[in-house]
């Protein structure tokens, strides 16, 4: 799909903030943590093998569907090449533009991609040392869905990739927040440390893709309208979606990882809903004015969404029994 001019002028405008976005949203490389900061220190001998029998000792005392939800969520985070690969092809984002260098747009994604680069890090590193899990089944799925790719519903449309952006870091900063908040409950205060960093990274990036998405509402509020709608009628895909096991060439992985996940609280049908409503409100939705008539149907549509989502959610029903993982051995765990 080639890009109308209209939201290639409208890139091209925000493009010129993209020093204010980098200052206001990201961290330099110096200021901001890195996974060591959260790991037991190799260059320590003194210090290094009792720091991981501590770290080892407090991972016996966390349940079995604790342990899937956080091997999904570093697996996610471990995909990042697809999601930066991805974000780089979308129209208005040029990496070959000024010499190499790339535009404004693809040094935001680049920045962007660093700091999501030490999630994945710094979560892989934990779970390898916890000696709970089994690394080269973890390993093998990451692999897969990298090669896998996938189709987020965005094609190159910048609109529908800050939107999906939006919804995304926001799920994520949910998820962080409580596998950090139960990692404190079983007494896991390292984790939990971790994994609420890790949100807190989610929760800047969370803000700057619902501020593009603001700003384009501001100046192309019908076009963003309408690619809103869109994206509510074809439901926010996580990328977790295509998760699969070795030895299933299905993405069918997904759905026993977000049972898990509802069944411990950790991101649940309700979550969706709310961010829904969330994003209502801070876009200021029900206030946009000059929209087309086809704008406006997509704003009705946009409204009455979070409540017939929320009927949907209260007749959900989740499986009590937990699903085997090859990821996971039960006899490893709680």
């Amino acid at each position: 799909m080639a890009l109308d001019n209209i939201r290639l002028e409208v890139m091209q405008l925000l493009e010129k903030k993209i020093d204010s976005y980098v200052d206001q949203y990201l961290i330099p490389v110096d200021k901001v943590w890195q996974p060591t900061d959260f790991l037991p220190d190799s260059q320590n001998e003194d210090t290094f093998f009792d720091e991981v029998k501590e770290l080892r000792e407090l991972a016996k005392e966390l349940p079995y569907d604790f342990w899937v939800v956080l091997v999904g969520d570093t697996i996610t985070e471990e995909a990042l090449p697809t999601y930066e690969s991805w974000l780089m092809d979308v129209e208005g984002v040029d990496q070959h533009a000024g010499g190499g260098k790339g535009n404004g747009w693809s040094r935001w994604v680049r920045y962007w991609t660093g700091e999501e680069n030490r999630h994945g890090d710094v979560l892989n590193k934990y779970l390898y040392l916890s000696g709970r899990v089994n690394m080269i089944e973890i390993e093998r799925t990451t692999q897969h869905l990298i090669t896998d790719g996938f189709d987020i519903g965005t094609d190159r449309d910048p609109y529908k990739n800050f939107i999906y952006t939006s919804f995304q870091e926001l799920a994520t900063n949910i998820s962080h927040s409580r596998v950090a908040k139960m990692a404190k409950g079983y007494g896991n205060k390292s984790l939990s440390k971790m994994c609420k960093i890790i949100a807190g990274d989610e929760m800047r990036h969370y803000n700057a893709y619902s501020e593009f998405v603001k700003e384009i509402l501001a100046v192309d509020p019908s076009q963003m309208m309408i690619a809103l709608s869109e994206m509510m009628k074809n439901k926010i895909i996580m990328p977790a979606h295509f998760l699969r096991e070795s030895g299933n060439e299905k993405a069918s992985a997904f759905d026993e990882f977000s049972n898990s996940a509802q069944r411990i609280g950790v991101y649940t049908a309700q979550d969706y809903v709310d961010i829904m409503k969330r994003q209502i409100d801070r876009w200021e939705i029900d206030k946009l004015t000059d929209l087309t008539d086809v704008a406006e149907k997509a704003r009705d549509y946009v409204m009455r969404l979070p409540g017939r989502m929320q009927r949907i959610s209260e007749r959900l029903v989740i499986p009590e029994e937990s699903f085997k993982f090859k990821w996971v051995d039960p006899a490893r765990v709680k």
